[in-house]
């Protein structure tokens, strides 16, 4: 068994990272670009993203590979290279957690870009193929751990989920939902019904991640803890409030002390895996960690 789940299971909490992309466009990722690109062309700024989390108390540390599949990859001209950046985005931050005992890598899977049947085209098999190559670089590059996030259709969970068991097998599999559209996802799922979902297949850590601020976080993190089986644990990744217009661009209003409310909160309501999504930074983890680690 691995030392993340060993860690919940005594009862301990594990704090996540914040935003990827709000640190990517700091550090100069232009609208349009492939983030996974930076993992072979601008690594030192990957890794320095990372380890600043790493440094303001994060236990898992992130993979910059959300859209590390064969056909968001496409959409750059980059669909020929699908294990070549997944490995090096999974050995980047093997780097930063390699300095920092107590962290994990998790090798970051967002959505296929694709729609599933019947909406779409993409059947279960294809999409299973899909996340099996790029699971296939994240395991290479030393990834500890596969985080599925940001899903809406919980048939695309599911390939995810059977092609992380298929080529990552004794690796901790964590999966999220962004419930952002009226407390459903964009597909309808419920939070109770996620985790019901999501537990039969056998995956231990389940979530909620981005959304639309704290405030309908916690009504969600609500309904999972009402639906969560026994042996699972629960895990919500909130944005950092919401977008506002100021100037020409959107900035988020939570703030870190904000987030280290809310992340007190989750804490006291039985959430094990607390952590930050758009707009967060190190500063807000580094605010969190004193409520969630102790």
């Amino acid at each position: 068994m691995s030392v993340l789940l060993e860690t919940l299971q005594s009862g301990g909490h594990i704090l996540g990272d914040g935003a990827m992309g709000t640190m990517l466009q700091e550090a100069g990722l232009t609208d349009g670009g492939a983030p996974e690109l930076w993992n072979v062309e601008h690594p030192d700024r990957i890794e320095a993203i990372l380890e600043a989390y790493a440094a303001s108390g994060s236990n898992l540390i992130t993979t910059c590979t959300f859209g590390g599949t064969r056909p968001r990859l496409e959409m750059h001209d980059l669909g020929d290279r699908v294990f070549e950046l997944n490995k090096a985005g999974a050995e980047v931050a093997r780097a930063v957690v390699d300095r920092h005992p107590g962290s994990y890598v998790l090798g970051d899977v967002g959505p296929s870009g694709e729609l599933m049947e019947p909406m779409g085209t993409l059947t279960p098999e294809d999409a299973q193929e899909l996340f099996a190559e790029q699971i296939r670089g994240l395991v290479a590059g030393g990834a500890d751990a596969i985080l599925i996030e940001t899903m809406s259709d919980l048939g695309e969970v599911e390939a995810a989920v059977r092609a992380a068991q298929a080529e990552a097998p004794g690796l901790p599999i964590l999966a999220t939902m962004s419930f952002d559209t009226n407390l459903h996802t964009m597909m309808g799922v419920k939070p109770g019904q996620a985790v019901t979902a999501i537990a039969a297949m056998g995956v231990p850590i389940i979530g909620a991640n981005c959304g639309r601020g704290v405030d309908e976080m916690r009504i969600i993190a609500a309904d999972m803890i009402a639906a969560r089986p026994e042996g699972v644990f629960l895990m919500t990744q909130s944005n950092a409030g919401l977008p506002k217009l100021v100037g020409d661009e959107f900035l988020y209003d939570g703030a870190p002390e904000v987030m280290a409310e809310w992340a007190t909160e989750m804490r006291d309501i039985g959430i094990d895996v607390i952590g930050a999504c758009c707009g967060s930074t190190p500063e807000h983890i580094a605010a969190m960690r004193p409520i969630v680690l102790g």
